[in-house]
């Protein structure tokens, strides 16, 4: 599969090493076409990854390119290194970065993600005219691959993770005496992914007594790797067992945070963006830019501080490209994948992670009490099997399924009211279509999802 999310495959089927080289070589001709010489290399804890990496590696090399190794890091302390760590340590950036992880999705896959100039996934335009040298041949020998340039070199560099805690903990505005006044006790699940490369070391950075689970980093994930409520039962029962404040999990690549509260309930990972923005505007007030698959909540917090919510395509690079246009303080996805500019233009777990503890310091309160202090909504997510037939039919299916919504069909369908909505897409990731909901009540939210189902159900089937 190929999007702005990057190549994805199952392991050993759609994507094996021969594969990874041949997109790794063409994408460093793409970058040498640009200019670009230098090109970070990183990956996550698949077990695939390490072989992977080699494959890119032989690809990069052949291309011309010098490799910086970050080894196994997050993607966002991948993407930070692009923009921030430097040739040699000069401090000059990167050209271009891939990340070899297949993010949230089930062990069998794997994928690459293409980083662009300023630790910026590719935009769709990139995307495309980078897609469109590897059909052209670029790296595989065909016309796109000549004439062969000198082969580059390859070199370790361990900077990503300190840079990140650096930045992160660096922001003029963050008041870590407070936050580190509270001592907070942190239930952390990485599910043997890469986050504890960053996590552990970040809230114990912030004064946190730690209690976590599936820390180690082989990427033999214990459970489905999405860090949704109905996978986070076993985190639920440390924070009970431990007494902590709050439940943290994070998916492999640590670009995403869900947040669990003192009782054990998982939250939603819709309240992790949230959070956030009431974090960041009493110190930061400007445009918030998240997807149109986020929840209310976060357009709730926004307008208490006089801030109205503008809405891209789901998709890390889409909602950067949007924030960047509208020089937006905060944005971010419902999935709980957090964006601060000040940090950097990418989802960020830890991040996320410390802006949640900034609230909670500055509100003296409980998660749950944050919680209970906005309205609630009911969020219903579904996905089904992609039909065979044009999904445009489906959409004018749909149009009046919320009488007097407004339509936006900048990514799919979606139809919203002041108090409710739903949003019919394609995904960028697997060969499904997912079906989201929103409303006052959860019958209200899967009445919404049964009329996305039944209008998908005519459509080829």
């Amino acid at each position: 599969m190929r999007s702005v999310s990057g190549l994805r495959g199952i392991v050993g089927a759609d994507l094996v090493p021969s594969v990874v080289t041949r997109y790794a070589e063409a994408f460093g001709r793409y970058v040498a076409g640009r200019g670009g010489r230098t090109v970070g290399l990183a990956r996550d804890s698949r077990e695939s990854g390490p072989a992977f990496v080699a494959a890119a590696a032989a690809g990069l090399v052949a291309a011309g390119m010098d490799v910086v190794d970050l080894g196994l890091v997050p993607t966002p302390t991948a993407q930070l290194a692009v923009e921030f760590l430097g040739r040699d340590g000069a401090g000059q950036g990167l050209d271009a970065g891939i990340v070899v992880t297949a993010s949230h999705n089930p062990v069998e896959w794997n994928a690459l993600k293409f980083v662009g100039p300023g630790g910026r996934f590719l935009a769709k335009a990139e995307a495309e005219a980078f897609f469109a040298l590897v059909d052209a041949g670029a790296g595989a020998g065909g016309e796109g691959s000549r004439p062969a340039p000198a082969p580059g070199r390859v070199r370790r560099d361990a900077g990503g993770v300190p840079l990140h805690l650096e930045r992160v903990l660096g922001l003029p505005w963050l008041d870590l005496g407070a936050i580190r006044a509270r001592r907070f006790r942190v239930a952390l699940d990485c599910v043997r992914g890469a986050g504890a490369a960053i996590m552990p070391a970040l809230l114990e950075a912030l004064g946190c007594e730690v209690r976590g689970i599936n820390l180690e980093t082989d990427g033999r994930f214990p459970r489905a790797p999405e860090p949704i409520p109905e996978h986070l039962g076993e985190l639920g029962a440390l924070v009970r067992e431990s007494g902590s404040d709050v439940g943290m999990a994070v998916d492999p690549d640590v670009d995403r945070l869900a947040l669990v509260d003192e009782t054990g309930r998982p939250i939603g990972e819709d309240y992790t963006l949230a959070f956030a923005v009431r974090a960041v505007l009493p110190h930061r007030p400007g445009p918030v830019v998240t997807n149109l698959s986020t929840s209310l909540v976060v357009d709730d917090a926004a307008r208490a501080h006089g801030i109205t919510v503008e809405r891209a395509p789901v998709g890390e690079a889409n909602v950067v490209e949007r924030m960047a246009a509208r020089t937006a303080t905060i944005g971010g996805e419902g999935n709980g994948g957090v964006i601060l500019p000040e940090v950097h233009l990418g989802r960020d777990a830890p991040v996320a992670a410390t802006l949640a503890l900034a609230l909670l310091a500055s509100s003296g309160g409980a998660v749950s009490a944050l919680v209970a202090s906005a309205p609630r909504y009911s969020i219903v997510k579904a996905k089904l099997p992609r039909p065979g037939g044009a999904l445009d039919a489906a959409y004018d299916r749909l149009l009046g399924a919320l009488p007097g919504a407004a339509a936006d069909r900048q990514d799919g369908l979606r139809l919203a009211l002041a108090d409710r909505w739903m949003h019919v897409r394609p995904s960028g990731t697997e060969p499904v279509v997912r079906i989201i909901a929103e409303a006052p009540s959860r019958r209200e939210a899967e009445a919404l999802v049964e009329r996305g189902r039944a209008a998908l159900a005519v459509t080829g089937g």
